[in-house]
């Protein structure tokens, strides 16, 4: 009796094979970087798939989310438990419902698998990266969306990192599913595929290969040009504790720290401070920002820095980055955390979150028609936190500018794997637009990126820090920035129409 045999004979072994698959996901991202493992997690996954009934993928699903969230998105226990004042065990039941919601999502999707396409010889070769790209793109919208551990985050240095200009990290994602279940097509062939042509379960790994050869010589295009003159950055990486950021004692020791770190940067063109660096709301705030900005004109530079902006005409508050000195104009954050930023249903969650007493909990999303940030000619397409992880939204913005900023406070997710896979997920927004990008951090990683998505300089964690550079500004647009994720997804709706197809055949 072969090895996939006697797991198909022993059920309750596959959901143990799913979770397994799904925990070692998380290994092919920051900081692992071991991308083959995504490869046979995949191959695994899709051995699991084979053969089951709409409720079995569902489960089996579930289990490989399980393990997928548990292991990736652990560092959300760390944000509860240190800086949520939560009890352990009530921290751990909350990661774990939250994890449990995300794992129930994630596996919606796959009833397909199971409902039509498990039992058939093309079905999960064609199936499995439609409906995984599917999910993808439905994590990152549902409930505000949550567009974490994307397959294509873990390739920023494989050869398909060529393809990002392109098709946009879930094109990437596509091409990793679907060169797993090729694999897992070739070893399933000996059996349920094959059906007198075995030499016909080759043909799927030759097709995947060319697309990776493909992506191999794509990495040498240069999608963007530079114009102008290269731009001297100067970021400062604060490093405030956590638990003392919004503490009023502790208000003039942060903006003493960031003016004093300053001080040896103002001969570059721009200064950088990372998101809410003042801790006040805007028009509080205002004599200290009128300080900074008779600092930089003179110097002749430009100040970028986050704050709480909060609008006088209606009780409104943003989270916000603002462009003084030389620079001109202020974004409002528009993709918002859920329970981090604001509250959903506030009525019904908002006395049983008061526990956290969080201070970003009541902001409003900025518009959709905001225009970028200006120093001189540079044009600067700004994102706060959470929002470098939506890559249209992000190319979208970018179509106009020259050059990307992110401003983060990842001290809220401590020691854990979360900033080192938030910097992964900026990485990417730089190859994928083929921009240079300023990543600038409370506590780390702060970095500059060029247009091929590696980092050229960068800051260790949790440590005051302050980090110099010459960025260039680039013009054009990539494949990417013109058609965004639309010929990726219409590409798997064309993969899954096919694997129905051969469904209605068998």
């Amino acid at each position: 009796m072969s090895l996939t045999q006697s797991f198909r004979n022993t059920e309750w072994r596959w959901p143990l094979l799913a979770l397994l698959a799904g925990a070692l996901l998380p290994l092919s991202f920051a900081p692992y970087d071991l991308w083959p493992v995504a490869l046979l997690s995949l191959v695994a996954f899709s051995i699991v798939l084979d053969g089951s009934s709409g409720k079995q993928a569902f489960w089996r699903s579930w289990f490989f989310g399980v393990g997928m969230y548990g292991t990736g998105a652990s560092w959300v226990f760390v944000s509860i438990y240190q800086f949520g004042n939560v009890a352990p065990p009530l921290a751990v039941l909350m990661t774990g419902l939250f994890v449990v919601l995300l794992a129930s999502i994630f596996a919606l999707p796959f009833i397909v698998i199971g409902r039509w396409f498990s039992h058939r010889p093309a079905g999960i070769l064609l199936g499995l990266p439609a409906v995984w790209v599917f999910g993808e793109w439905l994590r990152s919208w549902l409930f505000t969306g949550f567009p974490w551990l994307y397959l294509g985050y873990g390739h920023l240095e494989s050869w398909l990192a060529g393809w990002a200009p392109v098709a946009g990290v879930m094109g990437v994602s596509l091409v990793v599913a679907f060169t797993a279940s090729a694999i897992a097509f070739v070893f399933l062939g000996r059996s349920s595929f094959a059906r007198g042509r075995k030499w016909l379960t080759g043909l799927p790994v030759v097709f995947a290969l060319a697309i990776w050869l493909g992506g191999y010589g794509l990495k040498s295009v240069q999608w963007t040009r530079p114009y102008l003159e290269p731009v001297k950055v100067g970021i400062v990486q604060g490093n405030i504790p956590q638990e003392r950021k919004w503490d009023r004692d502790f208000l003039r020791p942060t903006l003493e720290r960031y003016f004093s770190m300053s001080e040896d940067l103002w001969d570059n063109d721009w200064v950088i401070w990372p998101e809410a660096a003042i801790p006040l709301l805007y028009h509080q705030a205002l004599p200290f920002i009128d300080q900074l900005q008779d600092k930089a004109l003179d110097h002749e530079a430009a100040l970028i820095t986050g704050v709480l902006y909060d609008r006088q005409d209606r009780l409104a508050y943003y989270n916000s980055i603002i462009a003084i000195g030389l620079g001109a104009g202020i974004y409002h954050k528009q993709r918002l955390v859920p329970f981090g930023d604001y509250v959903p249903l506030r009525e019904y969650f908002g006395p049983i979150l008061s526990i956290f007493d969080l201070p970003m909990s009541v902001l409003e999303p900025g518009p959709d028609t905001q225009r970028d940030l200006q120093v001189a000619e540079a044009l600067i397409a700004p994102s706060i936190c959470y929002e470098v992880a939506y890559p249209d939204t992000v190319a979208e913005n970018a179509a106009e500018s020259s050059i990307l900023i992110t401003i983060s406070n990842d001290a809220w997710f401590g020691a854990s794997i979360g900033p080192l896979q938030h910097m992964q997920i900026a990485q990417m927004r730089a190859l994928e637009t083929g921009r240079y990008l300023i990543r600038a951090t409370n506590n780390g990683v702060s970095a500059l990126v060029n247009s091929k998505g590696e980092i050229i300089g960068k800051t260790a964690q949790f440590v005051q820090a302050t980090l110099e550079g010459e960025v260039e500004l680039r013009q054009g647009l990539t494949p990417f920035m013109r058609w965004g994720s639309e010929p990726v997804l219409f590409l798997s709706l064309l993969l899954g129409a096919a694997a129905f197809a051969s469904a209605r055949r068998h």
